[in-house]
């Protein structure tokens, strides 16, 4: 009698466990207005949405800020962590579990207005010597997959806006949601560059890790399609994004 309580002690044991979800967390970047920091406080469109989410799925959930390289790894190797605001792209589908979109944009090459370049076509920018891109970052992905030999990497938009503006490379490739920020990074404005053709068109979402349980995505990707159901993620939008192109709800 003794040992079969211990065992249906035990299996209770386990049966609450299960019941109780793990905390978890989300990694963003200094990538404003989707995500930055403001006295302390992490503000922004991307947290905006990510915030209403975890209230409406009741998970335990803390949101932190850092540098993109090491979110992005982390989001790769352990349970329960996702980064956001992550463009989805053939190279990453299998890296990540999505919830989205929260986002859709266009990626460009930009070059500095003063100099009075040309660039129309994949060939010419390939053929522009060293483009800065930063590393880990969808854009150097791709340009990799499409065979560019000039790709130098760098470690942040900083560095790769700085390399443009001192004539160090001729092309950057940028996006055009978060252009404004990141130029000024680096002590450029949008009236200091030229756009020249687009190289893809993006969309962001929140990668969850491949160890993330699946009841985890399923529970936040209806909670989204809930947020356009009732308007809410239209609200957040247009308050943040009045301009961009608000993505259609989750299939």
């Amino acid at each position: 009698m003794l040992k079969r309580s211990c065992l249906l002690g035990c299996w209770l044991v386990c049966w609450m466990a299960g019941l109780v979800r793990a905390e978890l967390h989300l990694i963003t970047e200094e990538s404003p207005p989707t995500s930055f920091s403001h006295k302390g406080e992490l503000h922004g469109y991307a947290v905006d949405v990510v915030r209403a989410l975890i209230e409406r799925t009741g998970d335990a959930a803390r949101i932190e800020l850092m540098p993109w390289t090491r979110g992005y790894s982390l989001a790769q190797q352990r349970p329960d962590t996702a980064v956001f605001s992550t463009v989805r792209t053939p190279e990453r589908e299998a890296r990540f579990q999505w919830v989205g979109p929260l986002l859709i944009g266009t990626t460009r090459f930009y070059s500095l207005k003063s100099r009075n370049l040309r660039f129309d076509t994949l060939q010419d920018a390939a053929a522009s010597g060293p483009l800065a891109a930063v590393r880990q970052w969808y854009t150097y992905e791709t340009l990799e997959v499409q065979g560019f030999k000039n790709l130098y990497g760098v470690a942040s938009s900083k560095n790769m806006v700085t390399m443009l503006k001192h004539g160090r490379v001729k092309l950057i490739v940028a996006e055009d949601l978060t252009l404004d920020a990141e130029l000024a990074t680096g002590g450029l404005r949008v009236v200091d560059v030229q756009a020249h053709l687009p190289l893809m068109r993006s969309a962001y979402y929140i990668a969850f890790s491949p160890q993330t349980d699946v009841a985890v995505i399923e529970r936040w990707q209806e909670a989204l399609r809930g947020m356009h159901q009732d308007g809410s993620f239209a609200e957040v939008f247009q308050r943040w994004m009045p301009h961009a192109e608000l993505p259609a709800p989750p299939p």
